[in-house]
C-alpha cells in the first residue's frame, strides 16, 4: 500500500518577499555601446513626447523652488530668476523637466532593483578614506551645481540635447569638459588610487 505524503511550503512574508528583490546578485552592467543606443532612444523620445530633451538641474532647481516658496515666498516674489518660476500664483512644478527628473529617480530605482544593484555603497579607491570622497564628491557637486545655474542649464542638457540637434557650442562645450577633466585628473588621481 503506497501513502501519499504532501509536503507544504511555509508561505512567504512581504518582508522576504521584499528581501528577496533587494538581496540578489548583481548583474553585470549593459554594454557601453548598447546603453549609448538606448540613452539615445531615451532621448528621442523625450524629445518627440516633451518636444526638449533631457537635463536634470532644471527639475532639482524647481523642486528647491517649491521649498523655498514655502518658507519664504517674499523673496521667491523679489527675484526676477525665481519670480518665472514661481511667482505669485505660478508653480514651479508644472514644467516638463520636472517629470523627467521624477522619471530619472523612479527609473534609477528600478533598474537598481531588477538588475540587484539596489544598496547604498560609496565608489572610491582602495586607499581613500569614505570621508574624503564624501567631501569631494560634495566640492564637486557643489561646484557642478553652482555652474549649471550659472549657465542655465546642465552638462547633460547641454551635451545631450544640443549635441543631438548639433549644435556647435554644445560640441565645442562637451570637447571642453572633457579636455578639462584629462587635464585635472593627473592632479586628483591620488583621490582614486
Amino acid at each position: 500500500m503506497t501513502t501519499l505524503t504532501t509536503t507544504t511550503t511555509p508561505k512567504r512574508t512581504f518582508k522576504d518577499r521584499l528581501l528577496s528583490l533587494v538581496q540578489r546578485d548583481a548583474k553585470p552592467y549593459v554594454h557601453p555601446y548598447k546603453a549609448g543606443i538606448l540613452l539615445g532612444l531615451v532621448l528621442f523620445g523625450a524629445f518627440f513626447i516633451t518636444g526638449n530633451g533631457l537635463g536634470a538641474s532644471g527639475g532639482i532647481n524647481r523642486i528647491l523652488v517649491v521649498v523655498e516658496d514655502a518658507i519664504y515666498p517674499a523673496h521667491i516674489d523679489r527675484t526676477a530668476y525665481l519670480a518665472s518660476m514661481a511667482g505669485g500664483e505660478t508653480n514651479p512644478l508644472d514644467s516638463w523637466v520636472v517629470f523627467v527628473t521624477i522619471g530619472l529617480v523612479i527609473g534609477g530605482f528600478t533598474s537598481g532593483l531588477i538588475n540587484g544593484r539596489l544598496n547604498i555603497t560609496t565608489n572610491r579607491g582602495p586607499n581613500v578614506p569614505v570621508k574624503v570622497r564624501w567631501v569631494m564628491a560634495f566640492i564637486g557637486g557643489a561646484f557642478m551645481g553652482y555652474g549649471a545655474r550659472l549657465a542655465r542649464g546642465c552638462t547633460s542638457g547641454q551635451a545631450l540635447s544640443g549635441g543631438a540637434v548639433l549644435s556647435v557650442g554644445s560640441w565645442a562645450f562637451m570637447f571642453a569638459v572633457f579636455g578639462g577633466a584629462y587635464a585635472l585628473a593627473y592632479f586628483v588621481r591620488k583621490l582614486w588610487n
